[in-house]
């Protein structure tokens, strides 16, 4: 595959407090890490100003890497009203940064991230974040917050569906080609029959 094959992925694990976020170039079935991090907003105490600080971070993450798309991860509706409320705020306004700057948004809940990457919807943070550092070849050892390797396992899922929804796009076409050309070489085959029995038809 070349490189208009490739698409660089970010990732964003919503947070009013701390918002992790991963970039990944994706290639076929290969994933390559670019860069991954958090904002930390727990020293920002007005709620107003982290949802600023959220928006000109995923700004400027935009701009630095130039990703195609974005990969976000819902806010789990397990927890609490309040709680759901602020994650939401959050996802919102990544949501309308990424969107400003033109690109394609795809959401993600927890519970299908995990699966994708390893094959348990019940799995830890630890355990996701062992998994993204596998897929991409990096080094044993857990960053400081995981909320940046939960950022990443969401780009990484993104690229996962990506390629098995080509692969579906791809079988689906080649059906549809093959099942054009059995019909078209039955009417020929039927036309053919039909002059044989009716030469009277032939002028």
């Amino acid at each position: 595959m070349g490189a208009a094959d490739e698409k660089i992925i970010l990732g964003i694990d919503p947070g009013t407090r701390i918002m992790g976020y991963g970039l990944i170039r994706a290639c076929g079935q290969q994933f390559s890490y670019i860069e991954m991090g958090v904002l930390n907003l727990t020293k920002t105490e007005d709620p107003l100003v982290r949802l600023e600080k959220i928006h000109e971070e995923v700004i400027r993450i935009i701009d630095a890497f130039s990703p195609h798309c974005l990969s976000i991860e819902t806010p789990f509706y397990g927890k609490n009203v309040q709680s759901l409320i602020k994650l939401g705020r959050a996802q919102g306004v990544a949501i309308a940064a990424a969107m400003s700057k033109g690109l394609q948004v795809h959401e993600y809940a927890p519970l299908k991230i995990k699966q994708s990457l390893t094959g348990n919807g019940n799995a830890s943070k630890e355990q996701v974040c062992a998994m993204v550092l596998r897929i991409l070849g990096l080094p044993d050892g857990q960053p400081r917050f995981l909320d940046a390797t939960d950022a990443m396992a969401a780009a990484i899922c993104h690229g996962i569906h990506c390629k098995f929804n080509a692969i579906a796009q791809s079988a689906s076409a080649s059906k549809a080609a093959t099942a054009i050309k059995t019909a078209s070489k039955g009417k020929k085959s039927n036309w053919a029959d039909f002059l044989q029995s009716h030469p009277e038809r032939l002028r």
